[in-house]
């Protein structure tokens, strides 16, 4: 089940998006998000792990088709004051999605995989509700921020605490056992902690950057290729009656019976 916020976890969650100094990174991040998993207008997303919504209106922006599922009723309840009946949403869990094979185009899992208690069943659902793509946002263990917020966790008492982070290669390395050789890509932004100015966006954007394995917040892309499940079909035939001589004996009717041993002169 993993950890579930509160009432008080889902207000600080909400507040810290609100700070303005904040927001800075929450657009890089959402930018990241839409980059790479690259939705039409109209497609089907599944938020796994939706929370408050900071990442479900980036979607709703680009017309997408949003559905959102936490196990947090208070996440929740802010999620629905924020954005009505734009949105549906579920209450569940990402290791038990309450949703049919392929039931979405697209799946994402936005600074989820860390509250969860079996990351490789969250994305096993994952993989298993969508159909085209699914995008995997999560805290960079081996960024210096995430060094910092986990240091910071032994003195003082944070949600990160609960949390666990993950690396690029881990998460490569799951979709891997569970998918096989399909395609995968992956970005990091927020390289640089401290105070943002506006030509920082433009170093961020930057898809050279964003191949630097240090980001504070990573994203994976998952391309998911049909699997098809073949068996054996026993095919039933039954043989026509022949009658006359075989085909290849009527062939050589025309030739000249071989002289036998009865048939030599004396």
């Amino acid at each position: 089940m993993g950890h579930v916020f509160d009432f008080r976890d889902a207000t600080h969650y909400n507040e810290w998006f609100l700070k303005r100094r904040n927001r800075f990174a929450a657009d890089l991040e959402s930018r990241l998000m839409l980059g790479m998993l690259d939705p039409v207008a109209g497609e089907s997303v599944l938020d796994i792990g939706c929370g408050t919504g900071a990442s479900i209106e980036p979607l709703l922006e680009r017309g997408l088709d949003v559905t959102g599922i936490d196990p947090s009723p208070y996440m929740l309840d802010i999620l629905a004051q924020n954005q009505g009946e734009r949105v549906s949403l579920y209450r569940g869990y990402a290791e038990d999605l309450p949703f049919d094979d392929n039931s979405f185009n697209h799946a994402c899992l936005f600074t989820t995989l860390e509250f969860v208690d079996d990351p490789f069943k969250a994305l096993e659902e994952a993989f298993r509700v969508a159909k085209d793509r699914v995008f995997i946002g999560f805290l960079n263990r081996y960024a210096l921020t995430g060094i910092g917020r986990r240091v910071k966790g032994i003195f003082t008492p944070t949600i990160y605490n609960r949390a666990t982070f993950f690396s690029v290669w881990e998460i490569k390395s799951m979709v891997r056992k569970l998918m096989g050789p399909v395609p995968v890509c992956w970005r990091t932004v927020c390289q640089f902690p401290g105070p943002w100015a506006g030509w920082m966006k433009n170093i961020e954007g930057s898809q050279l950057v964003q191949r630097f394995p240090f980001g504070t917040f990573a994203g994976i892309v998952v391309t998911l290729v049909p699997r098809f499940r073949t068996r054996p079909l026993a095919i039933r035939y039954q043989p026509k009656n022949v009658r006359g001589v075989a085909a290849g004996a009527a062939g050589c009717s025309g030739m000249a019976p071989s002289r036998g041993f009865g048939n030599t002169p004396r």
